[in-house]
């Protein structure tokens, strides 16, 4: 390399030094922002004893009937619980071709790298396991669900290696990888699927929003949108061409365009609040990071905002996993 670690951009940094940056940025500036003990990344139910409330029909589950209470009160409750002191994140990691994408420092890939460097740290913890399904074009890779340090590291270590998706070849459809996920993730825990989320519709739904739902109904999900600038606006270039990363298609485009410009920024708007409410519909929790922004303050940011609303929320609504 030409330049030295300390001067270079991110993607020319050789993969083991990008992960030693990735790794100190995260822990850095992460653990600096949330000391302490804090609440997990969602919330959602545990399995440690909490307290009892009235019982939800169509909501609550027989197997959870606190019947001392049940029988004192002639009212049927519940059990509360607070959360699991063990958790299992499962991450589904989106590496087809619309991920090699990027103006700024960093592309689209290496965001949703650091978004997977980050789960795993806020979801560290003395028996926490973190496993990884990742779309490739030969197929998804599957990684076991384990514990500590080193697996993070080679987790991360895989994602950055990864070789560059070639335009126009066959990528792994991120709806039926959300159905693998919700095969394998067989204990309830901590799903977070990191994508650009660009889908063909059908039926006025996106093909991954009805397996994104599946998933929910019996994990806690996060979902983590990965975007560029330049995918919601154009800048004026003159005469560019696009190439279709997932069909290798090329078109020739004025940017000098003032109105076609507009109609772009317009269709990518409509876009990206498509996906929004499709996320919304899910019932997912969704955490939008961009290239060209400051992710990390993003990723603290809605932690902040889970912990906010599980200290507000009462103990069903308390976070998986505890973190630290």
């Amino acid at each position: 390399m030409t330049k030295s670690a300390a001067g270079a951009t991110v993607r020319e940094l050789a993969p083991e030094e990008r992960l030693r940056r990735l790794e100190l940025m995260v822990t850095r500036r992460l653990d600096g922002m949330l000391q302490g003990q804090y609440l997990g990344l969602l919330p959602g139910p545990g399995s440690e004893f909490a307290g009892s409330r009235e019982y939800r029909p169509g909501e609550d589950e027989v197997r959870w009937m606190d019947w001392a209470v049940t029988a004192r009160t002639n009212v049927p409750h519940v059990r509360e619980v607070d959360a699991d002191r063990e958790l299992t994140t499962w991450v589904l990691v989106d590496g087809s071709a619309s991920m090699d994408f990027g103006t700024a420092e960093v592309e689209k890939r290496e965001l949703a790298v650091a978004a997977v460097a980050a789960v795993g740290f806020l979801t560290a913890g003395a028996g926490n396991r973190l496993g990884a399904h990742v779309l490739r074009q030969n197929g998804i890779r599957r990684v076991p669900a384990r514990t500590g340090r080193e697996h993070l590291q080679a987790l991360l270590r895989d994602l950055l290696g990864a070789g560059r998706a070639e335009a126009g070849a066959d990528d792994v459809d991120l709806a039926a990888a959300i159905e693998g996920l919700q095969r394998s993730a067989i204990h309830r825990g901590l799903a977070v699927v990191v994508s650009d989320f660009m889908d063909e519709t059908e039926g006025g739904e996106f093909r991954w929003e009805r397996p994104l739902k599946r998933l929910a109904a019996r994990h806690q999900v996060l979902a983590v949108e990965v975007t560029d600038p330049r995918e919601l606006e154009l800048p004026d270039v003159g005469l560019i061409t696009f190439v279709d990363p997932e069909t290798g298609r090329r078109r020739e485009v004025s940017t000098g365009d003032r109105k076609l410009r507009e109609r772009y920024a317009a269709a990518a708007r409509e876009e990206r609040a498509a996906v929004a409410l499709a996320l919304r519909r899910t019932g997912v929790a969704h955490l939008p990071l961009r290239t060209d922004r400051d992710w990390v303050a993003d990723i603290v940011r809605h932690v902040l905002n889970q912990r906010r609303r599980a200290a507000a929320a009462p103990a069903r609504q308390r976070p998986v996993g505890g973190g630290r």
